[in-house]
């Protein structure tokens, strides 16, 4: 079987949620930002591109590791999460193409869910804010699993909930790490990189689109 067959197949599409759902990348760089400030360093470019795509306490502790702080993966992860969720109501915002997909979704009746590496407390706020969570099948966090993405583990998980194989899974993902995540779980990928990836290395994924609506996440769809 061709590659082309495999897409002609998919049976379930699974978002990534930070900064391909949502701008929640942005809030985080002004939690990170704000963190270290209180600190007395600076949130790089550098730093922030280790820490995306991993679960909230791997990438705390990349930022401790970083920056050689004193605070424990707990401390800071109760600090941030207090500075993300007091920032969301004002800041967070639909990506374009996201309801139009959604839409299209569920009228075809393709079964859809979330995998993000975020914690279940941060990601039901963000999706709650938009009264998402009850238009997918589940959300998958960074808390049910063992081993965050790059490693594929959420993505199997994934496709065993739907009750698919991962050939037949789309994913749509924004990091290098969610890419490859979902490249090694055998999934369909689109890598849809905002601005804080613009010089992300893509290399592992065949297709990359600007947006959710753009025309090569259509031409997957429609051919199934």
């Amino acid at each position: 079987m061709n590659d082309n067959d495999i897409e002609r197949k998919i049976q379930a599409v699974v978002f990534d949620m930070d900064g391909l759902m949502f701008n929640t990348e942005d809030i985080y760089d002004r939690v990170g930002a704000t963190l270290l400030a209180r600190r007395g360093h600076e949130f790089t470019l550098d730093l922030k591109r280790r820490m995306m795509g991993r679960q909230n306490r791997e990438a705390l502790q990349i930022m401790i590791d970083f920056c050689d702080l004193k605070d424990s993966v707990l401390e800071l992860n109760h600090e941030s999460n207090t500075l993300f969720l007091d920032m969301l109501p004002q800041q967070i915002e639909k990506l374009p193409g996201l309801e139009d997909l959604l839409n299209w979704l569920e009228q075809t009746r393709i079964p859809k869910a979330v995998a993000t590496s975020s914690s279940r407390v941060l990601a039901e706020a963000a999706l709650g804010h938009f009264d998402l969570i009850p238009r997918f099948e589940f959300v998958l966090t960074g808390d049910d699993v063992k081993r965050g993405k790059p490693d594929p583990e959420i993505y199997f998980a994934a496709a065993d909930r739907l009750n698919v194989t991962t050939t037949r899974m789309l994913v749509l993902e924004d990091s290098v790490n969610g890419t490859r995540a979902a490249v090694a779980a055998g999934a369909v990928t689109i890598a849809v990189p905002g601005h804080h990836q613009d010089d992300g290395e893509f290399s592992h994924v065949r297709h990359i689109a600007r947006a959710l609506n753009a025309p090569v996440v259509w031409e997957l769809l429609e051919a199934t």
